[in-house]
């Protein structure tokens, strides 16, 4: 690590996670510009670059701006968004199993969804408000719930809680498609698995935006976040406002996953899997979280270009769902190893 100091302001260096910062950007840009590519109508790899930059014909262009490029742009902001939110929570918990998804909060923005399809029967701006409601009022009960007066939120008792929150949240959802009829059952069940298909720029845009607002949020209180991990009275005695911050990486980690969840439904393990590879990677500890971000955007890009080479058609999320539960598997038996 190297320290540059230049008007007075000082900067961390760090010439390993550069790199992976770069190679993770790239490996995410090229799986985007192949997903592009991709469909009935393949365009090459330098055609849509092509496009992208401003120099292709107007059939291309019509077929990547319009049809394609939203898919890809929505995918990559979504990996983005869960990366970062799993990042913050595992850290905010000190434990690798801490990830949104399993703490219920993304099964709480899923709930809120599915309300708003099968109960209320709402359209697509109606859906993503009632998906960033339900993330928002899941973490809202469950930070409450784990919150002592005095000792504030615990990392394990937060992770408890979520995990019985995430148990209740999905009992309601499977009576919610039991009790719906077979069309909207149907609607309900594929965008419960995270789907990036149709994904136009409507979905894409909002999530730009709401990115936009979050990411600076998240990263802005990053070096309290790291000494948080020494634990609650290291941190205080470094002068760090431990609850205050916790509280407000919080809210900007629910931010992140309601949006995500709101464009692309409830992609799972994205957000458990990015922190703990990008901590591989840079081989540094404490919470990495513009790897950890790179590495859920390079990972949901991925697994959308697999999907979509797949001899039968199937969601995005089918196939992060199957190369995380390998992954978790693989997470939790590493302690009994050792």
């Amino acid at each position: 690590m190297r320290v540059i100091r230049a008007a007075g302001v000082s900067l961390r260096w760090e010439p390993r996670t550069a790199a992976v910062c770069g190679v993770l950007a790239a490996v995410a840009a090229c799986a985007a510009v192949l997903v592009v590519g991709s469909g009935e109508f393949p365009i090459a790899p330098p055609d849509v670059v092509r496009v992208l930059l401003g120099r292709g014909d107007q059939a291309t262009e019509f077929i990547v701006t319009t049809l394609r490029l939203p898919r890809a742009v929505t995918g990559l902001l979504a990996g983005l968004a869960l990366g970062l939110s799993g990042a913050i929570f595992q850290s905010i918990s000190r434990n690798p199993l801490g990830s949104p998804d399993l703490i219920g909060f993304t099964t709480g923005s899923a709930t809120g969804a599915l309300l708003q399809i099968l109960v209320f029967g709402g359209g697509a701006v109606a859906i993503t408000a009632s998906s960033v409601a339900g993330a928002v009022l899941t973490a809202l009960a469950v930070y409450l719930v784990a919150y002592r007066r005095g000792g504030g939120v615990h990392g394990v008792r937060l992770v408890l809680i979520g995990v019985a929150a995430a148990a209740m949240l999905e009992a309601l959802n499977s009576y919610l498609i039991t009790r719906a009829e077979l069309r909207d059952a149907y609607e309900a069940a594929f965008w419960l698995t995270g789907s990036l298909n149709g994904r136009d720029w409507s979905q894409a845009v909002p999530l730009a935006l709401a990115l936009a607002v979050l990411i600076p949020a998240a990263l802005l209180p990053a070096r309290s976040l790291g000494m948080g991990e020494l634990g609650d009275d290291a941190a205080r005695a470094l002068g760090v406002p431990v609850q205050r911050t916790r509280a407000l990486l919080t809210v900007a980690g629910v931010g992140l996953v309601a949006a995500a969840t709101a464009a692309a439904g409830p992609v799972p393990f994205v957000a458990l899997a990015a922190p703990q590879l990008a901590r591989r990677l840079t081989r540094r500890p404490g919470a990495q979280l513009l790897p950890a971000a790179l590495t859920g955007a390079a990972l949901l890009a991925s697994a959308d270009l697999v999907a979509l080479h797949l001899p039968v058609a199937v969601p995005v999320g089918v196939v992060t769902g199957v190369l995380g539960g390998v992954y978790l598997a693989w997470l939790l038996s590493v302690p009994g190893r050792r």
